[in-house]
Parts: C-alpha cells; structure tokens; sequence
C-alpha cells in the first residue's frame, strides 16, 4: 500500500482530530510556507503536523540555523514523523496547539496551521490565534490551511492583515496568510 493512500485512510479514522481525509496538496505545501523566513536563528511553529508533508517543506525553506516546533495531538502521528524525518531542527511537541505557551515563551518568527478549527469551540479556536499572535514577530506571519472558508473572520479579529487563496484540489483548500502588524 502506498503512503499517500496509508496517511488517507489515517487521518479518516481520526477525522475529528485531523480534520482531514488526505495530506494537503503539493500546491498548498508550496503556498503555506511562502512567507517563512529563510533568515537565520528563527523559531517557527507547526500546528498539526500530521504524517510530516508540510513539515518536510519547512524544512526545506528554513535557515539551518532555525528551528521548527511541530505540535501534533496524536502519539503515533508523531513516531511516524520521527521515523521519517531526521533533523535536529525539528522538535516534535506532542500536544496541542492550545498549550503553545506552555512550551514556547520566546518569539516566533511564522506559525504554520493545519488544525482543524472547525471542530473546536469558538472560544478555543480564536484563544489559540490570539495566544500564536502574542508570540510572533511584528510583520511575521500566521498561515492556515482549511477546507472551508468560515473560520476566516476568526483571524480577521485578530490580524492587521489577511488574505486568502485557494487551491482547487479533489477539495479546495484554503489558505489564509495573516500578518502581524501592530507593535505590542
């Protein structure tokens, strides 16, 4: 069985923690990660790193100076990704994107998502981005991938600056690129 079809059938049985039924698109890997940084000594975070596809292009786009913290809820999401992916600028968080506090207190340069705000309460979604926008850099970046457009507003209320694309795929996937103005 190949991997592409392995990580689907993955990430259906745990649908309501992946919010997924497929990786995210070539295209959308390419498009998430535009606005990284490629400066040295920069932290970037992950949320729902899932089987490591977006993971691999951070990587691939980051200083080798950078270091990326990928947050991923579920255990055997995280195995995989260190069975695949050896690194030593990655570090696999395995817990929520809720406690990005808890293990991060320093700036962040971008913050690449992928978790599905559409299964979590508004409270907790718009907690998450505001605690993401706490941390990051002025004129640093947050960038989202959903299937649907309607947790658009929630990032609105909280960035200076959003803008949305969107991939036609077997789904459309949309990406919301959200920027940091405001000096805080």
């Amino acid at each position: 069985m190949n991997q592409k079809l392995k990580t689907s059938i993955a990430f259906a049985k745990n649908l309501l923690v992946t919010g997924a039924i497929s990786e995210t698109s070539r295209q959308v890997e390419i498009d998430i990660c535009k606005n990284i940084s490629k400066e040295e000594n920069k932290i970037i975070v992950e949320f729902g790193m899932g089987h490591g596809n977006i993971t691999k292009e951070i990587l691939n786009t980051i200083a080798p100076t950078s270091k990326l913290y990928a947050f991923e809820v579920k255990e055997s999401f995280c195995n995989h990704v260190k069975s695949i992916i050896s690194d030593d600028r990655l570090i696999i968080i395995n817990d929520g994107a809720q406690n990005l506090k808890k293990h991060i207190q320093q700036d962040i340069n971008t913050v690449i998502s992928s978790i599905p705000f559409s299964f979590f309460s508004k409270e907790k979604g718009l907690a998450i981005i505001q605690d993401a926008y706490d941390l990051l850099e002025n004129n640093a970046y947050y960038s989202q991938v959903l299937y649907t457009k309607f947790n658009f507003k929630k990032f609105q209320k909280i960035f200076e600056e959003c803008e949305m694309t969107s991939n036609k795929n077997l789904f459309t996937e949309y990406i919301y690129h959200c920027k940091k103005t405001a000096n805080t």
